[in-house]
């Protein structure tokens, strides 16, 4: 036997004791569930990567040509060599795009311990071949059928003789001759062409239809001719009582040994829709930034005094949605998108109280001390790594329930990434070019093909591709984009290099004779890995500091106007922002914001605690132009009624030093529904309560104020209702987060050291062991061999249990013992250790080699 036969792999776990740690570490990155706990020796890890879960998991995270690779091996013989492979991913003419492509694609499979063994003996793990392997109940996605062998499995020896004699070959003495000289004629090509070049017409049919998938049909008790010189020459096989299959080997002959219709080396590359100037780009997402400034800051205003009411079942109701989107003028979705963002940030929450509604909390108060871009860039973040997806709002959960904004079961863990690789494939673009939607979507169906998908190639409306769509719309919401085309601030907030980019190319491919080594020469090409929050909270400060320059600088004046109106120009100072917004009403906004003075806002103002001469002084402070005649007649008339009725609770009255105004009152028949009845000639009382009356005096045309039970007038300003302290809801993870260096360099080293322990040869002490077993000795036996151990220098093989009555393995070596302990260097933890002699199971000598 060759050297070469001597050190080829015998499993799986001997492949990955082969590799050295780059490729461990390369395996558990891409394979974080590996690691979760830490395997104790790389035989764990090997059975750890065969399991149902992780295998399926691991074959959902290939791209395309990955899966089908891994397809066709699944139908292939199994050990298979590359060449073998070769020819059903390139077809019997070959195909030079996908033979440079296939080293990259099989070294991805060895990387994630999906395929194992050398390129003349490649082998699927079994788990992976059970999931893709052609059969009954589940179909390849090759559309190939069972091989003749197990398509014959049940089938009568003298049928199988009869199908061997019929398709021109000589009889056996056996089945399992039969089935062999069977499949060497189905997969010898020019013996299968003149058999083939005999049949009927209709019969060439029948086969064309089955070739690509599904290669099931069914048939009568009495088939038809041209069935029948199928059926007798083996061509179609009966799997059950009316159904037939097409065997594996006759559909390869036909498909000309293609496994797959239409292999896809490449990913589909994203094409730009438009290309637009990055300064305008920049300028287009910076006032879109703006607006999602302003848009959270209206909503949390709306809710200031109090929000919705919380459902029963979390969330906010479909009335209450409809409210808010007609407050901050936006549909349904885009209000649902708002309020989510403004909740995964932190700034809204429920407020636990027993009539529970959603308020601001106190992290609102500090986000608006920040400077705009830092608010900017502190949603953008949030937005980027958030699992919640409002897209999902008004469609059904599992139970068909409606799943309303700010509830439960909005959470993908899959957003945060769909959304980082949306922005990357817009980074790769050229500055300022706007990319095709679809392509998008086609790129992410390449790198996350939905298993399972359609054969057409008709698109899937699946929920990454929905993601990719809401990805794309939000982002343009929120200012990452610009036009559609990604912002010097979005590159910023992915850590993506400012500089102009190349056009993406897609993953590197190896060419050129050394492509088929083995995986520890060639390894697959590494997307980035995501940042840390570290990492993520520099990139966001990066991108204010680019966001900062383009936003427009808050103004701290107005123009009036003579119809009762005030222009601000652009954004406005807080304080002046919140005392116009109680003196006027907004009327309109957009580039610039027009507000109205009303008597009712002018009586909003002075209910404040404001007088005439404050907002006098306020306005000629921060107007441009001079009062209008009108403004200041509207607040002095205002003004001068404005408090000369109190109101005051009796259950309610009214008094006024002038009863002249209040037989007026009295007279009118609109005080009617108010009941009022004289108790003094300067009082009125009334069964309705204080607010109620003074809603209808105002209502009459009257300026009442409300009083205190001293006789002071009440001030009323707008109470800002907050939550206690909420922590922003955590993402949903996709899965363990995937290893740091620190992590990774410990966890391979305690593998490698448990694996020592595990594998290296011993020489037996006391009663032979059986597979797995702890060594078993007397204490007098472990004693003397760990004494002569320290004597000679040597290391020796324990069993030990700890305090916790945790059993393991360990190769230790002696330095002295004495107390009943034993001191030595445990090359398993890789330190000096101290284990009593008590806890040791047993110990045997390390075998020479």
């Amino acid at each position: 036997m060759s050297p070469e036969a001597h050190s080829a792999p015998r499993s799986l776990a001997e492949a990955l004791r082969a590799r050295d740690d780059a490729s461990l570490a390369a395996l558990l990155r891409s394979r974080p569930d590996l690691i979760t706990p830490v395997p104790t020796d790389l035989t764990q890890l090997a059975t750890r990567a065969g399991t149902r879960a992780s295998v399926l998991r691991a074959l959902e995270r290939l791209d395309r040509f990955a899966l089908q690779t891994a397809e066709a091996l699944a139908v292939a013989p199994d050990p298979a060599s590359y060449d073998t492979l070769l020819g059903l991913m390139a077809g019997d003419a070959g195909d030079e795009t996908v033979a440079r492509a296939l080293p990259r694609a099989v070294a991805t499979l060895r990387e994630q311990a999906l395929v194992w063994g050398d390129d003349d003996r490649l082998r699927l793990v079994r788990t992976a071949r059970e999931l893709l392997a052609p059969s009954a109940q589940h179909p390849s996605p090759t559309g190939l059928g069972p091989t003749v062998q197990e398509a014959t499995s049940g089938m009568s020896p003298g049928r199988i003789q009869e199908i061997v004699t019929t398709a021109g070959l000589p009889s056996t003495h056996d089945s399992v001759s039969a089935v062999a000289a069977l499949t060497g004629l189905f997969t010898h090509r020019k013996k299968m062409a003149k058999l083939l070049a005999g049949a009927p017409e209709a019969a060439r049919e029948v086969l064309s239809r089955l070739v690509w998938g599904p290669p099931y049909g069914q048939v009568t008790a009495d088939p038809a001719a041209h069935l029948r010189w199928l059926l007798d020459r083996g061509l179609l096989l009966p799997t059950a009582p009316g159904t037939v299959v097409l065997p594996r080997e006759v559909a390869l002959h036909l498909r000309e040994g293609r496994a797959h219709r239409a292999p896809e080396p490449l990913p589909p590359a994203v094409a730009p829709a438009a290309t637009h100037s990055p300064q305008v780009v920049d300028a287009t997402a910076a006032g879109q930034a703006y607006t999602a400034l302003a848009t959270v800051e209206e909503l949390l205003k709306d809710w200031d005094e109090g929000g919705p009411a919380v459902l029963r079942a979390g969330g906010l109701s479909v009335r209450d949605l409809k409210r808010t989107a007609v407050a901050l003028d936006v549909s349904e979705p885009v209000a649902a998108f708002w309020a989510e963002l403004a909740y995964a940030s932190g700034l809204i929450a429920s407020d636990g109280e027993a009539d529970e509604r959603y308020a601001a909390t106190p992290a609102y108060d500090e986000w608006l001390e920040l400077p705009p871009a830092e608010r900017w860039a502190r949603l953008a973040r949030t937005w980027l790594t958030a699992t919640r997806t409002p897209g999902l709002v008004g469609g059904r959960d599992a139970k068909d329930r409606t799943l309303s904004a700010l509830g439960p079961g909005l959470d993908r863990s899959a957003a945060p990434e769909v959304r980082h690789r949306v922005l990357s494939l817009l980074a790769a673009l050229p500055r300022g070019a706007a990319p095709d939607a679809e392509s998008v979507l086609a790129r992410l169906r390449w790198e996350r093909p939905l298993r399972g998908a359609r054969r057409d190639g008709a698109r899937d409306d699946d929920l990454r591709s929905r993601l990719a769509r809401w990805t794309l719309s939000e982002a343009e919401l929120l200012g990452v984009t610009g036009r559609g085309a990604l912002s010097s601030q979005g590159r910023a907030l992915l850590g993506a290099p400012a500089g102009p980019a190349a056009p993406d190319a897609g993953p590197a491919e190896p060419t050129g004779p050394g492509d088929k080594l083995p995986v520890h020469h060639h390894r697959a090409p590494e997307r980035p890995a995501p940042l840390s929050p570290a990492e993520q909270g520099a990139a966001a400060d990066a991108a204010a500091r680019l966001l900062a320059p383009l936003l427009p600088e808050p103004l701290d004046h107005v123009l009036l106007q003579a119809d009762l109106t005030a222009v601000a120009p652009g954004p406005l100072r807080r304080p002046l922002a919140d005392m116009l917004g109680v003196l006027a009403n907004v009327e309109s906004k957009g580039g610039a914001t027009v507000y109205r003075f009303t008597p009712a806002s002018v009586r909003r103002a002075l209910d404040a605690g404001r007088t005439a001469a404050d907002l006098h002084a306020f306005l000629v402070e921060h107007s441009r132009t001079p009062i209008p005649q009108p403004l200041a007649y509207l607040i002095d008339d205002v003004a001068r009624r404005h408090g000369h009725l109190r109101v005051g609770a009796a259950s309610a009255y009214v008094r006024c030093d002038d009863d002249a105004l209040l037989n007026e009152i009295l007279a009118d028949k609109r005080a009617a529904a108010l009941s009022l009845r004289r108790l003094a000639p300067t009082v009125l009382a009334a069964p309705a309560d204080p607010a109620a009356l003074l809603e209808g005096l105002r209502a009459m045309g009257y300026a009442p104020a409300a009083e205190s039970a001293e006789g002071d007038v009440l001030i009323t300003r707008a109470h800002a209702h907050r939550t206690p302290p909420r922590t922003a809801p955590e993402p949903v993870p996709d899965g363990p987060p995937p290893p740091d260096a620190t992590l990774l360099s410990a966890a391979i080293r305690a593998i490698r050291a448990g694996d020592l322990a595990a594998t290296t040869p011993r020489k037996p002490v006391g009663e032979p062991l059986a597979g797995g077993e702890l060594p078993r000795t007397s204490a007098a036996e472990t004693l003397a061999t760990v004494q002569a151990a320290v004597l000679t220098g040597d290391s020796v093989w324990i069993g030990y249990v700890n305090a916790e009555g945790a059993a393991s393995q360990r190769v230790i070596a002696p330095i002295r013992v004495e107390g009943g302990f034993v001191t030595a260097y445990d090359h398993t933890a890789d330190e000096v250790r101290t284990f009593p002699l008590h806890r040791i199971t047993g110990v045997a000598e390390l075998a020479d080699d």
